[in-house]
C-alpha cells in the first residue's frame, strides 16, 4: 500500500512539473525577442567583410513576427553559413530571450585574377567574392591557377608574409606557361620559381644572389632571374638597358658566326665531293705515311760509303798536282840568271 502511494505521488509530481514546463515554454515562445547580439569572432588578421547591420536584417527577414517561438535556429544558421564571407556561424537563445550569433569570417590568403574574374581565396582553398564596402590588403595573383594549387599557393603567400626579406621584395605572383613568377618591387625583373615545390630553397637562393651580387648592380639590368633550377641561378639581361649593349652585341656576334661556319663547311664538302667527317679521319693517316720515308733516307750506312770514295779521289789528284805544279818552274829560271 505504501509503495502504491509513493508511485502515485511521483506521477502527480511529474504531471504537475510537465504542466508548469509547458506553460512556461508557451509563455517563453510568445515572448518577443529582446535583443539580437552579433559577435564577430576575432581572427589573426582583422577583416570587415560582414556588417552587423546586414546580419540583423537577415534575422528580421527570417523572423518577421519577432516572436521567440517563430525563430527557426537551424534554418538561420544555414543561411548565415551560406554567406560567401562566413567561415562558420553558431546561433543560440538565452533564457532572457536574447538571440546570439557567433560568426567567424573568412580571411583571404590572396586575391586571384583569373579569366577576367576577381575574387579572394582563403587558406583552406575556398573562393569567395570581393566586397563593395571593404578591400582586404593581400597578395595579388594572376594567371590560370588550378583549384588544386590553391592551398600550396596560400602556403607560399603565408611564408612571404612572415619573412621580412621576402615581404620587402615580392609584391605579386603570376602564372605564365605553367610556371610561377614572383613580381618584385625593385626594378623591372621577375623571379622565376617554376613549380610550388621547395619554395624555401628557391627563396633562399634568390636572397643569396641579392646579398652577394645584386646589391652592387642596378636592378634595371635584368628582366628575369630564374631560381627554378637546382643549385644554379640563370639571369636574363634587359636589352633596353644601356650598359648591356656591349655584352649583348658580343653574344649576337658569336651567335652570328655559327651559321657562317656551318655554311663554309658545307660548301667545302660539296666542292671536294667528300664527306667532311671522312676527310678528317684520313688526315692523320697521311701524316704517318710522310714520316716513314724520312727515316729511311737518314740511314747510317750511306754516309760511310761516301766518305771512302771521297778519300780515294784525293790520292789520284795529288799525283797530278806534283807533275803540273806552276810554282816550281819560276824558281828554276831564277837559278839560271
Amino acid at each position: 500500500m505504501k509503495n502504491k502511494f509513493r508511485i502515485l505521488k511521483i506521477l502527480i509530481t511529474v504531471i504537475i512539473f510537465g504542466f508548469l514546463l509547458s506553460f512556461s515554454l508557451k509563455r517563453f515562445n510568445n515572448k518577443p525577442m529582446e535583443k539580437v547580439s552579433v559577435n564577430l569572432t576575432k581572427t589573426k588578421n582583422p577583416v570587415y567583410f560582414i556588417d552587423e547591420k546586414d546580419v540583423k536584417d537577415l534575422v528580421k527577414k527570417s523572423n518577421p513576427t519577432k516572436r521567440i517561438g517563430d525563430i527557426d535556429i537551424p534554418d538561420l544558421e544555414k543561411k548565415l553559413n551560406q554567406l560567401p564571407a562566413v567561415d562558420s556561424a553558431n546561433v543560440y537563445l538565452n533564457l532572457n530571450g536574447n538571440l546570439n550569433l557567433d560568426i567567424k569570417q573568412r580571411v583571404p590568403a590572396f586575391r586571384l585574377n583569373k579569366d577576367g574574374k576577381d575574387f579572394y581565396v582563403d587558406e583552406k582553398g575556398n573562393e569567395f567574392p570581393t566586397s563593395k564596402n571593404y578591400s582586404y590588403p593581400c597578395m595579388l595573383v594572376t594567371g590560370n591557377v588550378k583549384e588544386s594549387e590553391y592551398e600550396k599557393l596560400a602556403d607560399l603567400v603565408n611564408k612571404i608574409d612572415h619573412d621580412e626579406f621576402s615581404k620587402k621584395y615580392f609584391i605579386g605572383i603570376s602564372k605564365e606557361q605553367g610556371g610561377y613568377n614572383l613580381l618584385t618591387s625593385q626594378g623591372n625583373y621577375k623571379v622565376e620559381i617554376g613549380d610550388l615545390d621547395r619554395i624555401h630553397l628557391k627563396v633562399k637562393g634568390f636572397k643569396t644572389f641579392v646579398e652577394k651580387y645584386l646589391i652592387y648592380q642596378q636592378p634595371e639590368k635584368y628582366t628575369k632571374i630564374s631560381v627554378k633550377y637546382d643549385n644554379q641561378i640563370v639571369t636574363t639581361l634587359n636589352p633596353n638597358f644601356a650598359e648591356n649593349d656591349s655584352i649583348i652585341n658580343v653574344g649576337n656576334k658569336e651567335l652570328a658566326k655559327l651559321p657562317i661556319i656551318a655554311q663554309k663547311k658545307a660548301d667545302a664538302s660539296k666542292s671536294t665531293g667528300t664527306n667532311p667527317a671522312r676527310t678528317e679521319k684520313a688526315k692523320p693517316a697521311i701524316k704517318k705515311a710522310a714520316t716513314k720515308p724520312a727515316a729511311k733516307k737518314t740511314t747510317p750506312a750511306k754516309p760511310k760509303t761516301t766518305v771512302k770514295k771521297e778519300t780515294a779521289k784525293p790520292k789520284a789528284s795529288t799525283s797530278n798536282k806534283t807533275t803540273t805544279s806552276a810554282p816550281k818552274k819560276p824558281k828554276a829560271k831564277v837559278k839560271i840568271e
